[in-house]
């Protein structure tokens, strides 16, 4: 099986960024980690702080992975077009979110990817990532 973890703008700076939100871990060891849990599964990873470049990596990855694990980071309040792209592929997205964006700033409750997802996860932190690869295997 392929799943594809999909992470948005300033996800690069996991572990450098408001720990004390988002963790002191650097996401590619947490991916290293997410390895060894899963050893049969078989990842493709893609950060980005540019919208376009997202679109490009969903709608790439969209007709080659079985699912997909995304962090649009901040354009999940703002993107018309990554919403539009989850629409346009085969694969199932699972929208991801460190943090509980519901009990942050008012403009984090809008999301335009949460309807165009099986299924959206939130405030979990890394953890939150691995939920949907179980959910991924499982469908």
């Amino acid at each position: 099986m392929k799943i594809a973890i999909i992470n948005g703008p300033n996800l690069n700076l996991l572990g450098k960024r408001e720990t004390d939100i988002y963790g002191n871990q650097p996401f590619g060891i947490f991916l290293e980690e997410l390895k060894m849990k899963f050893p049969d599964i078989q990842f493709a990873y893609y950060q980005s702080n540019v919208e376009g470049e997202l679109i490009n990596a969903i709608q790439q990855m969209g007709f080659d992975q079985d699912g997909i694990v995304f962090n649009p980071g901040g354009y999940t309040h703002t993107s018309v077009a990554i919403g539009d792209a989850i629409a346009a592929i085969k694969a199932p997205v699972v929208e991801v979110h460190i943090s509980n964006v519901h009990a942050r700033e008012d403009f984090r409750k809008l999301s335009h990817v949460s309807a165009k997802a099986v299924g959206s996860i939130f405030g979990l932190g890394l953890k939150g990532y691995e939920l949907p690869i179980s959910y991924l295997i499982s469908r």
